[in-house]
């Protein structure tokens, strides 16, 4: 297993991070997603951590709370060897404020998956979205009060967009507050937006990616592509994909090169676009999440070679788009001034 810091922080995860959406299986939604139980679940985490995985994530909104107590459990008797990321703040019930990056709902949520994770302190909290509506300062005054009381080591968040990414990391700059470590994102080769922005933005300020997804729900697996629809049962039979952003044509195209690269390796499809996920700046750690062993084994190995030069440039090409404005005309007028744009 290969090990990285994230960002320029001195925390220092498997490049390999073992997800836990899959765990409980409460709501239809997550049932689609897997229905792992504690038992399940401790081989699951025993395979990873034989395997060298040291970063465990999840998040309360995940069957509301069942993932993180499932975990919780697997957790006994080994927290030296685990690092325990979670999220906070999407809707946990009906009750009108909880919800959202409040001071009483972050101290609530936070204390809450303590409680439920059976731990005194999260490794990675991770703010689960951008509130529009809660001051950005109250936020960020209640996280380093939290960390100042020892509840939570590092921060980060996920699915922000940049100009809310850089407010963050400034008025903690200016407060003197924590500053994210990391942000959690959306990336594979199906959803290179972050690209665009959000990449360039952790090279300038020090931000670690964190991915989610990074096989775009199954849709990099190797088990879909032309004339190949999505196998009966899986979360994409059940639930669709919101993963493909590009024409199918292309698509397909990029699954047959995915396949061809594959066989010259002796490898999967899906350690294939894993691999090329890795070697993009300021990865830290890619979240796979599986419902089965056999899933979580073909995808632990995925860092344990290297794609050519020319295998890289070749799926670059092929999962290429054309970027919104305005990245194309940055990119086109003054892209030697530009060298972080990817």
């Amino acid at each position: 297993m290969e090990y990285r810091f994230v960002g320029r922080s001195d925390l220092k995860v498997s490049a390999i991070s073992l997800g836990t959406a899959t765990f409980g299986g409460g709501g239809d939604f997550y049932k689609a997603w897997g229905e792992t139980d504690v038992n399940q679940a401790r081989r699951l985490v025993d395979i990873a951590l034989d395997a060298g995985v040291t970063l465990f994530d999840t998040a309360d909104v995940y069957s509301k709370g069942l993932s993180e107590e499932i975990l919780g459990q697997t957790i006994q008797g080994r927290r030296d060897r685990m690092l325990i990321a979670t999220k906070a703040g999407f809707r946990m019930s009906d009750a009108p404020d909880d919800i959202g990056a409040t001071r009483q709902h972050l101290v609530q949520a936070c204390n809450a998956s303590l409680q439920r994770l059976g731990v005194e302190t999260i490794d990675l909290w991770q703010l689960h979205g951008f509130d529009m509506l809660t001051p950005l300062e109250e936020t960020l005054a209640a996280v380093d009060e939290l960390v100042r009381a020892g509840k939570v080591r590092y921060v980060g968040c996920s699915n922000y967009s940049g100009w809310q990414l850089m407010k963050a990391m400034a008025l903690a700059g200016e407060h003197g507050w924590p500053k994210y470590i990391a942000h959690q994102v959306y990336y594979s080769l199906l959803a290179r937006d972050v690209e665009w922005e959000l990449i360039p933005l952790g090279q300038d300020q020090g931000v670690g990616t964190i991915v989610w997804s990074p096989l775009s729900a199954g849709m990099l697996s190797g088990k879909i592509g032309r004339h190949q629809p999505p196998p009966e049962g899986s979360r994409i039979a059940s639930l669709g994909s919101r993963a493909i952003v590009m024409p199918d044509e292309q698509f397909f195209d990029l699954i047959d090169l995915l396949r061809a690269i594959a066989q010259a390796h002796s490898r999967p499809v899906s350690q294939i676009a894993l691999n090329w996920l890795l070697r993009r700046p300021t990865v830290s750690s890619l979240v796979i999440g599986a419902r089965t062993e056999a899933q979580l084994i073909e995808n632990l190995s995925a860092s344990d070679f290297e794609l050519t030069p020319d295998e890289v440039a070749q799926l670059e090409r092929a999962s290429a788009r054309d970027p919104v404005y305005p990245y194309w005309h940055q990119r086109s007028v003054y892209k030697e001034r530009n060298p972080r744009l990817c």
